[in-house]
């Protein structure tokens, strides 16, 4: 697997959709596997003070506002995958957008705002609780959106909005996992406090009024999957290790490696069985408490292999778009920011081509 990774504190065969992303000089094709997680991220939030972005800071003021870094928001922006489809979707659905007040939930840099007022809003409230509000607020101007674009700085659950009702509110709530560190339940809140849910891009969405066709859901889909991999030398080298290090017992540290899911970037070539389908979710009918479950799985052997570890991933769709659109994370589509989640296993299973692994 790539060495760049971090951590994170019934057969069905998966059916195939052609999704596009075009750029300003190609057309990026991607035949991905249609895929679905949760909890708050609450290190996106943490009390901050007045200082500037790019003052003073220590190491556990990014520690306590990692979203503050401007690192991680390059890490998302440069996620041509997400972030030309998140501008592909909006700049050609302008119609939804002109003369609409907008909501974007978990700003960032305001890259999404300034996609919405480009593409015609008539105003666009840009909510961050992370000290990037204030970047935001510069990149704004630098733009000059100022007329159009107001950055509000603090959690979307506290802010007082200058205005009674919005149009559309636009958030990208995934995580690794598809739920982990995302802000669903938010939207959540959002919505049932009286919006009919309509999702744009697929990691962004749009809540519309009711009298909007009842809402309209883009994307209207977000599944998860389950794979297994073989990844002997990389287990042997990141878990193992803590066996024997320089002849002293750290098995302890092991226990806790094995206890963390790891975020990376997984070879389609360890892919030793089939993927199977974990939770479809319907994005306008979810509540928060949706997103907390259970799934059987049954993972069917593709080759004589050893299985070390399974592998998450998730995919999001447009299906009610005149032109099918969405991606994939998944180990055989084009790399995301996302990467993949691999959960390795206490024992190696050693598997033959046409038996299983299966949870009930």
């Amino acid at each position: 697997m790539d060495a760049q990774n971090s951590t994170m504190a019934d057969v069905i065969p998966p059916s195939k959709a052609r999704f596009e992303f075009e750029d300003a000089d190609e057309t990026i094709e991607e035949a991905a596997t249609v895929s679905s997680n949760l909890e708050e991220d609450s290190a996106m939030c943490e009390p901050e003070d007045s200082s500037i972005v790019g003052g003073d800071k220590t190491s556990a003021d990014y520690y306590f506002d990692s979203y503050s870094h401007f690192g991680i928001h390059e890490e998302m922006l440069k996620d041509v995958v997400r972030t030309k489809t998140y501008q592909n979707v909006i700049y050609k659905n302008k119609f939804l957008l002109k003369d609409k007040i907008v909501l974007d939930v978990g700003a960032g840099t305001g890259i999404l705002s300034l996609f919405c007022a480009k593409a015609g809003a008539k105003h666009v409230y840009a909510v961050e609780c992370s000290q990037m509000a204030d970047m935001a607020q510069e990149i704004v101007k630098a733009n000059g959106f100022s007329s159009v674009i107001t950055v509000l700085k603090g959690k979307i659950e506290e802010i007082n909005l200058p205005v009674p009702q919005v149009d559309i509110i636009i958030s990208e709530w995934m995580g690794y996992f598809l739920l982990y560190e995302n802000m669903l339940n938010s939207v959540c809140m959002l919505v049932t406090n009286g919006c009919s849910p309509s999702l744009l891009p697929f990691l962004k969405f749009l809540v519309f009024p009711p009298q909007v066709n009842n809402g309209i859901v883009l994307p209207d889909n977000a599944s998860l999957y389950l794979t297994a991999i073989e990844d002997a030398e990389y287990k042997e080298d990141k878990i193992e290790f803590w066996n024997d290090v320089y002849g002293f017992d750290m098995s302890c540290i092991r226990k806790q490696s094995m206890m963390e899911p790891l975020v990376d970037t997984v070879d389609q070539k360890q892919i030793v069985t089939n993927s199977q389908l974990l939770k479809t979710m319907n994005i306008s009918k979810m509540t928060s408490g949706d997103a907390s479950f259970t799934a059987p799985f049954k993972l069917v052997a593709e080759r004589d292999d050893y299985i070390h570890a399974l592998v998450a991933y998730f995919d999001v769709s447009f299906s009610v778009c005149h032109k099918m659109t969405g991606f994939s994370t998944g180990p055989r589509s084009r790399n995301t920011h996302w990467k993949q989640t691999v959960l390795y296993l206490e024992d190696v299973l050693t598997i033959c081509q046409g038996e299983f692994v299966a949870e009930p």
